[in-house]
């Protein structure tokens, strides 16, 4: 069944967890973006397990291969239950975060999904440097090197979702870029409504501005669960 994560991606910390605790015992996830996390530190991820949240860590690793396994053992330290990094980072680079996370205590606070960045769903074609192909089949091409390299998932476009689990079995799929029918796509390119994410395979849909930008976030998120449910 998927699930829905809510990206707290407010200036305040104040106002994520107020945000946060209106959600409380709907949604099971909430996302820090590099924002959020820049301004409240790991604090807030301890102060959003308190709350019962699973806690999505998107900061898009991009470094060389020793500093990104650092950053995955230090992820789990504080809590993080699955994060990001970049499939461009390479092979190296994408082992030794599954290394990282394969090597960690038995103890430890917890053992995060990996998540491979494929395409940003900001991207339409020809908006990548230097690259030519569809953004569909770049993403389709790292796809498949991620489920090689031993991570679980890949973030994608929903548009590109069902492709994905056809060729790559057993890959978990997060989809951002989700707009419920009717809703502003803002800066998003690639973008596709709750039930037809869930409908291409979609394991994981992050959602923000449709349920940020509201007068009533919490009925916001019911009404796309309940979308989501029907999809199913």
């Amino acid at each position: 069944m998927a699930q829905l994560i809510v990206a707290l991606d407010l200036p305040r910390k104040d106002a994520a967890l107020s945000l946060a605790r209106d959600l409380q015992g709907l949604v099971p996830w909430c996302k820090v973006g590099m924002e959020l996390f820049t301004l409240a530190g790991p604090g807030l991820l301890e102060s959003l397990r308190t709350l019962g949240f699973k806690v999505f860590l998107d900061l898009k690793f991009y470094d060389i291969p020793h500093t990104v396994g650092r950053a995955v053992k230090a992820a789990a330290t504080v809590g993080v239950d699955l994060l990001t990094l970049h499939c461009q980072g390479g092979g190296r680079m994408c082992r030794e975060a599954r290394a990282a996370v394969d090597g960690l205590a038995a103890d430890s606070p917890t053992r995060p999904l990996l998540f491979g960045v494929t395409v940003l769903t900001s991207f339409a074609a020809g908006e990548m440097p230097g690259i030519a192909a569809a953004p569909a089949d770049v993403a389709m091409n790292l796809a498949a090197d991620a489920q090689g390299w031993g991570l679980d998932g890949v973030v994608c476009s929903g548009q590109e979702a069902a492709r994905i689990k056809a060729a790559s079995p057993g890959l978990l799929c997060l989809c951002p870029g989700i707009r419920p029918a009717g809703t502003a796509a803002g800066d998003q390119r690639r973008i596709m409504t709750p039930a037809k994410a869930v409908a291409a395979g979609a394991d994981f849909l992050v959602v923000g501005r449709p349920i940020l930008e509201v007068p009533s976030p919490a009925e916001a998120a019911r009404r796309i669960l309940a979308e989501m449910d029907a999809a199913e």
